[in-house]
């Protein structure tokens, strides 16, 4: 089974609209199509950033309920190392030592650039189109 992270922008973009690759991706979750994987900092991220006020169109009660399924259906994983800092920003650290942690193939990212020299853990980061591709749902 593939296992993968998903960084930040993809939910948020799969929240803000029900098409596009994005939505189709979170979508899958659960599905057995792939494994994703989770942590605290990683939960916590995702719900600062849904709920902040340029994304009042999305109901906190829609965002709960999305966060409650993930947290069901993820890898859930504790982070015990830092190598802070390797990427360019912190937060994209905290996506890369869960993906190291859970031994995952993936980060799928709009910001490819972002997480540039992954390969020596063993990672690649791919957007949700590239993946869909990959896993032949697109």
């Amino acid at each position: 089974m593939i296992s993968v992270v998903i960084d930040t922008n993809v939910l948020i973009s799969a929240l803000r609209s029900n098409r596009g690759a994005s939505f189709k991706l979170i979508s899958l979750i659960g599905t057995g199509k792939f494994d994703i994987s989770f942590s605290v900092p990683l939960l916590i991220e995702y719900e600062a950033v849904s709920k902040r006020k340029k994304f009042e169109h999305l109901i906190d009660r829609d965002i709960d309920d999305l966060l409650n399924y993930l947290c069901k259906v993820a890898d859930k994983r504790d982070i015990f190392f830092l190598w802070r800092p390797f990427l360019k920003d912190p937060k994209d650290d905290m996506i890369l030592e869960l993906a190291v942690e859970a031994g995952c193939e993936y980060i799928i990212t709009y910001n490819l650039d972002d997480f540039k020299g992954i390969e020596q853990f063993g990672l690649e980061a791919i957007t949700p189109k590239q993946f869909l591709i990959k896993i032949d749902e697109l």
